[in-house]
């Protein structure tokens, strides 16, 4: 009797599992239309009480008007945060969702995990994922009108999101008091992968929805930017496509990454691809990541260092001002003799830059070596023999104290 009712009690609670699982599954589309309804219903009005917040009228209070579009977006990012507890996280449970929304979760919960230790971050990443997520279901299922006066709420809320992120990160990179991040490597990174993430998700919608007269200043280096989105990049590329990110981040996001902060990028790009060249053993290899270095460098002159207004180190200002003149004055032989113009140009960027790494704490003693032979090949410096001979070492090497760069 004790067996048989062991078995009878596990056949129950098999039974009964069985049956509570089928209803679980049954009733979960039902939760998610429910959801699907209500997040509707709220998007719908949000987009009706952003369409009245920017519209042009003096019947209305604009203070008034804001404040119900805060309280809209406010109720409509709850309906989707609900969206995700009550239908994804029980559908992955349930072993019943699929792909889209396993990796939907998967990045919920990663945003949730900045709550603790970068609650800022976390605040303004959760908004933008809750956006995002629904953006996406808007893709598939809305009407076009739907979608065209959605999208203009979207970018004007991403755009601001964008902003708050990179300027928290700015905040982060100029803070000195913190020693345990002196390095900073972590900020970097995030600021180059929220700008790419920026221009490949904001600046292609506004390109699609014809808003391109917003994005007309950037969309020379944005076109540039799309070769580097496709293939695997090398570290070579990758350093220019951060240089192209920095400079669209100079034209948009001027507030949110001021100078100062921008300055610092420019010269880890520039730490980077001075290593790269340094590090290169291959000479064609060598060669490609040297041309890029010599591009980052105009480009750290050009767009930024040439738009600097208050230099803390006075006699810093007057040397550069002597540089940026030269420079000016060579840039005069670009129609007249492009060649001459190149060498002279190069000649300047590399002396320019050998007196600054002699002061740097790294050793870049073999990229001086490799920038002493570029300026002898363009006759910039003379070879000096060396008066000692060694047997089965070559003679004919670069003098380092005589020779003056």
């Amino acid at each position: 009797m004790e067996e048989r009712s062991l078995r009878i009690t596990g056949a129950n609670t098999t039974f009964f599992n069985k049956i509570t699982k089928t209803l679980t599954k049954i009733l979960i589309p039902t939760k998610i239309g429910i959801n699907g309804m209500m997040i509707t219903i709220k998007r719908n009005s949000l987009i009706k009480a952003y369409e009245n917040y920017i519209k042009d009228t003096e019947n209305y209070n604009k203070e008034v008007l804001e404040k119900k579009y805060e309280e809209a977006y406010t109720v409509y990012l709850e309906a989707l945060d609900k969206y995700v507890m009550d239908s994804i996280y029980k559908k992955v449970k349930n072993n019943t969702a699929t792909e889209f929304e396993k990796d939907a979760l998967s990045r919920y919960y990663e945003v949730t995990s900045l709550k603790e230790k970068e609650y800022i971050d976390y605040k303004y990443r959760k908004q933008k994922y809750l956006l995002e997520l629904d953006k996406e279901g808007i893709e598939v299922t809305a009407k076009e009108k739907i979608k065209e006066k959605y999208n203009k709420f979207y970018i004007d809320k991403m755009d601001t999101l964008y902003k708050s992120i990179l300027k928290n990160y700015s905040i982060k990179l100029a803070d000195t008091t913190n020693i345990y991040d002196s390095s900073k490597e972590w900020i970097y990174v995030k600021i180059f992968y929220t700008l790419e993430d920026y221009v490949k998700n904001i600046v292609s919608l506004k390109i699609d929805i014809g808003e391109k007269e917003e994005v007309k200043d950037i969309l020379d280096d944005y076109e540039k930017f799309e070769g580097y989105t496709v293939g695997k990049l090398d570290t070579k590329d990758n350093i220019e496509k951060n240089m192209l990110l920095l400079g669209i981040s100079r034209k948009l996001f001027t507030h949110s990454i001021p100078l100062i902060v921008a300055q610092q990028c420019y010269e880890k790009l520039l730490k980077d691809a001075r290593i790269l060249v340094q590090d290169t053993k291959m000479a064609a290899k060598r060669e490609k990541a040297y041309s890029m270095l010599i591009n980052l460098i105009e480009d750290y002159n050009v767009r930024l260092l040439s738009t600097k207004v208050y230099w803390e180190n006075m006699q810093e200002r007057e040397n550069y001002k002597k540089y940026w003149d030269k420079y000016k004055e060579i840039t005069k032989l670009k129609e007249v003799d492009f060649d001459e113009y190149i060498r002279q140009k190069e000649v300047l960027f590399i002396k320019n830059d050998i007196r600054k790494i002699q002061k740097d704490k790294l050793d870049y003693s073999k990229l001086i070596t490799y920038y002493k032979r570029k300026l002898i090949d363009y006759n910039a410096i003379r070879q000096l023999k060396n008066k000692y001979k060694s047997v089965g070492k070559y003679n004919g090497i670069i003098n380092k104290d005589k020779v003056i760069v």
